[in-house]
């Protein structure tokens, strides 16, 4: 909820390779209050089954720029496993590319930022939702 001093954050991530939210991918939530100032860890969240984190923690009053950090291995690693069997031989190696995605933008008191996420595993996507 926001009000007139704060801001707030939500976010969702689709597995755009399968057309499907990306479930269990932890995210953590940091702020900061200035561009000079370091950045607090608030807490985090996992994405539930429709890829959405809806127990984000609130920003502290004086937020200026939000972090999150997507930790999107996991995630990628055991969709490889489900479908390894299944899969034709990959040319890659069975690394993950991108092992995380951190997500930093800056923020006005009382506006509510949806940051929606598209994942691919050779590629990302961020944006400004509604």
């Amino acid at each position: 909820m926001s009000t007139a001093t704060t801001a707030s954050v939500s976010t969702h991530i689709l597995d755009t390779s399968v057309g499907r939210p990306a479930e269990a991918v932890a995210v953590q939530l940091s702020a900061r209050t200035g561009r000079d100032a370091g950045w607090q860890t608030l807490g985090g969240s996992a994405t539930d089954a429709d890829g959405r984190c809806k127990d984000l923690p609130a920003l502290p009053e004086g937020t200026t720029h939000v972090r999150l950090d997507f930790a999107v291995e996991p995630y990628f690693e055991k969709k490889q496993a489900d479908a390894q069997q299944d899969a034709p031989a990959n040319r890659d190696s069975g690394a993950v590319f991108f092992p995380e995605v951190a997500i930093t933008f800056a923020v006005q008191p009382g506006e509510h930022y949806h940051v929606p996420l598209l994942l691919n595993p050779f590629g990302y996507s961020v944006y400004r939702g509604s």
